[in-house]
């Protein structure tokens, strides 16, 4: 019974903890407040795939391949810099190639049941500037 009660009071601090650092949650407020430039068809080898659980998020490195405004191809990258293609065919809820809005792809699923979507991060918009305030002087 103790072990039951411990394992539950882990889960829930580990699943709090994995929740308020969800990196999909983080990115996405990022691309509605700022907006994105447009993706072009080319090999973007500076995205973020994150895989979204229940419960939360997960992100890592990889590249993408875009073709007529279609996500074609991903790759995932590992610890020592190389890539490996995702192999499994992968599709959006109309089972077709998923395309990009504003900068993120439109929730992806693969054979494996698995949920992500592509971050294009380079697309991201600048952060607007700031005004500068001043000082009063002191004598006023």
């Amino acid at each position: 019974m103790k072990r039951n009660i411990l394992a539950l009071i882990i889960t829930i601090i580990s699943f709090s903890g994995f929740s308020q650092d969800d990196c999909f949650i983080k990115l996405q407020k990022a691309f509605d407040d700022r907006g994105a430039n447009a993706i072009a068809d080319d090999m973007h080898r500076n995205v973020i795939i994150s895989f979204i659980e229940e419960g939360g998020s997960y992100c890592i490195a990889g590249k993408a391949r875009v073709e007529n405004g279609v996500i074609v191809s991903i790759f995932l990258q590992y610890d020592d810099m190389t890539y490996e293609l995702m192999e499994k065919k992968f599709y959006n809820s109309k089972k077709m190639a998923p395309i990009i809005v504003n900068g993120i792809s439109e929730m992806i699923e693969n054979t494996d049941g698995e949920k992500f979507k592509i971050v294009f991060i380079d697309a991201l918009k600048p952060k607007k500037k700031g005004y500068k305030t001043v000082a009063l002087p002191n004598d006023l």
